[in-house]
């Protein structure tokens, strides 16, 4: 019986190793350089009670060097004085617009419905979404986003970081997760199969929005604004990944476990919309990763335990390396040495979610 549990150990390792080589892809793709052209861009915010968000992270959206550029600040029925802030922002930038929601009664509750009044009052064809709590790292943000476009790529994935709080080790487990989930969708949409983006920093053409009509075949899903819209969108030539450091975004995390794993509910609960190839590709690579780690303990205590360690050494290895780079590449260097145990704690936090997803469905977008 150990037998067959270690060679399923040792499949579930090579599974795992297969993933990390495929990751690896895109830390060798090579920038082009491109003479960036001023084209017209939309930039979309929907904030839900964001006053004070916007007050602090508004300036360095609208302090961009781009030079062609219009803000579309979506305020989705909010209770606070988010309107009054935006208001105020109007009066001294015009190249601002507000659209202001009320409650739908069949759309209540829902930034889709929010999101698509949003664009289309946007007065150009290039759209570049980010969140309230988000703040670009440098000013070149639009740029570096745009220059990404072409004839043929019409969808743009940019990456949104995670403010980092020193001594926290939640603040770590949300950017080793928010890394990961970067490192898979920048690597599946790199090898022909991208599955998702997010909705901190994604581009796209209005027409691609048009094209799928929208939002409105998940329209009833409280989540997926990003994800489920790149799912119908998106194709093996038509998206285009940006990695330039200077393109990335950076958002206040959830300050506590709780806050953290309501969020993720929401973002977990969309996936059941995937495609099957994507469920397939992704399921797997927990499944394998919740095998190896399950076989562990058994094998090294019933079976051989220098044997089952050399090859968890080897995993390790390789582990480190492919995400090592990534979190340099990533500008989350700190993670590094933490990663072993992030990845262990990560397992059980994602376990945690799905029995909860499974008990009771998460509701509305905040």
């Amino acid at each position: 019986m150990m037998v067959i549990l270690f060679y399923i150990f040792v499949a579930a390792t090579i599974i795992q190793v297969v993933y990390l080589f495929s990751f690896s892809s895109v830390l060798f793709i090579k920038k082009e350089k491109k003479d960036t052209q001023k084209t017209p861009v939309s930039v979309i915010i929907c904030a839900k009670n964001e006053e004070k968000n916007l007050s602090k992270f508004l300036p360095s959206i609208l302090q961009q060097s781009y030079s062609n550029f219009e803000i579309i600040l979506i305020n989705d029925a909010s209770s606070d004085c988010t309107l009054e802030v935006m208001e105020d922002f109007q009066d001294a930038h015009p190249n601002l617009k507000i659209v202001n929601v009320q409650n739908n009664e069949a759309f209540w509750g829902n930034k889709k419905y929010a999101l698509t009044l949003g664009i289309k009052t946007a007065s150009y064809e290039h759209l570049l979404f980010t969140d309230a709590d988000c703040k670009p790292v440098s000013k070149d943000w639009i740029e570096k986003m745009v220059e990404n476009f072409s004839e043929e790529k019409t969808i743009v994935l940019g990456y949104g970081k995670y403010k980092r709080i020193p001594n926290s080790f939640l603040n770590a487990m949300v950017r080793f997760e928010t890394l990961l989930t970067a490192v898979q969708y920048f690597s599946y949409a790199h090898l022909g199969s991208p599955y998702m983006g997010v909705g901190r920093n994604l581009s796209y053409l209005r027409s691609n929005f048009f094209k799928t009509k929208g939002f409105i075949s998940h329209i009833q899903v409280k989540s997926g604004d990003d994800d489920l819209f790149i799912q119908e969108a998106a194709d093996s030539s038509n998206t285009a990944i940006c990695l330039d450091p200077k393109s990335y975004t950076v958002s206040e995390p959830p300050l506590s476990w709780s806050s953290w794993f309501r969020q993720k509910r929401r973002h977990v609960s969309t996936s059941a919309f995937y495609k099957l190839k994507h469920q397939l590709l992704l399921g797997l690579y927990v499944a394998s990763k919740f095998i190896l780690y399950m076989l562990l303990i058994p094998l090294m205590i019933f079976y051989s335990w220098k044997l089952t360690t050399a090859i968890l050494a080897v995993y390790y290895i390789i582990l480190l390396c492919v995400f090592g780079l990534f979190a340099k590449k990533l500008h989350e260097k700190k993670l590094t040495y933490l990663i072993p145990l992030l990845e262990v704690c990560l397992l059980l936090f994602q376990f945690s979610i799905f029995i909860s997803n499974k008990i009771t469905k998460p509701t509305h977008w905040k």
